[in-house]
């Protein structure tokens, strides 16, 4: 028994040694957005920007104070967005990948415009029912053949420093009430996202997402692109910041607070490529 446990692990092992020797990469970072308006937010902050396409999906490279970046759109849905990031990561070969965007919040005590540094990023709309009625959830990497986690973790040297840089960016607020001067603070957590190929709009699923997975804040993208570098071994972190509650009034909210929780997401991220 101890035998076969010893050759399986050397196996495992060898398995991630060689995926891992696979990807060679340079000395850039990938920028991801779902949306034209968030992914124009960071190529305004480029230097020397040069745009290429890759198999008709545009990238534009350039520089962030002294970091080589390439940015691109992914378009919306989980789809998209596992595609534009296995180009980008095939034809750039970046040494880590951060995405920006909006989201819906699910956490009450969050708001349009706070953030949500995800910790970790999971599908919502994955899986399985078995026999005894539990959700099996876990996506199978297709190179080792084995079962990825259900949640995918941020990496944390990623993860520790977007909180640290996050308390030095001056965040929009929204209003407090229709018509109002004063902003409420912008609050930022470190939390879970999770990812469906589905615009929520239904308090009663916001609830759910909530109670199922713990989650602060539910978009289109963030798990595919976190399962893609999951697989390949390169670090990874989501950062969303809420255009919504992902309840009945999403569609009003989202319409109305979009362009702020835009800005504010590619504030951080451009904060947090200037810090690397």
């Amino acid at each position: 028994m101890k035998k076969r446990f010893a050759v399986t692990l050397l196996f495992a092992l060898s398995l991630t040694y060689s995926f891992a020797q696979r990807y060679k990469p340079r000395p850039i970072t990938g920028l991801l957005g779902a949306f034209g308006a968030e992914v124009a937010l960071v190529k305004e902050s480029l230097k020397k920007a040069k745009t290429v396409s890759v198999d008709g999906v545009l990238f534009t490279t350039g520089r962030i104070g002294k970091q080589r970046v390439v940015v691109a759109e992914t378009g919306i849905g989980k789809v998209n967005a596992a595609m534009t990031t296995a180009l980008m990561l095939d034809h750039f070969r970046p040494r880590r990948v951060l995405f920006t965007g909006i989201a819906g919040g699910t956490n009450p005590e969050l708001q349009p415009g706070d953030i949500v540094i995800a910790q970790r990023t999971a599908h919502h709309d994955y899986g399985s029912i078995t026999d005894k009625n539990t959700p099996t959830r876990q996506t199978r990497n297709a190179i080792t053949k084995q079962f990825n986690p259900a949640y995918f973790p941020a990496d944390s040297v990623l993860l520790h420093l977007a909180e640290r840089v996050v308390k030095t960016v001056s965040l929009e607020g929204i209003p407090l009430e229709s018509g109002g001067v004063s902003n409420r603070p912008v609050k930022v957590v470190t939390g879970t996202v999770v990812t469906g190929d589905v615009f929520v709009a239904s308090p009663e699923k916001g609830k759910s997402l909530r109670a199922d997975f713990w989650a602060d804040a539910t978009e289109m993208e963030g798990a595919a692109i976190a399962q893609v570098c999951y697989q390949l071994q390169i670090p990874c972190l989501i950062i969303r910041s809420l255009s919504d509650r992902a309840d009945a009034e999403a569609h009003i909210a989202y319409d109305k607070f979009y362009p702020t929780a835009a800005r504010n997401s590619a504030k951080v991220v451009i904060a947090l490529v200037n810090a690397l």
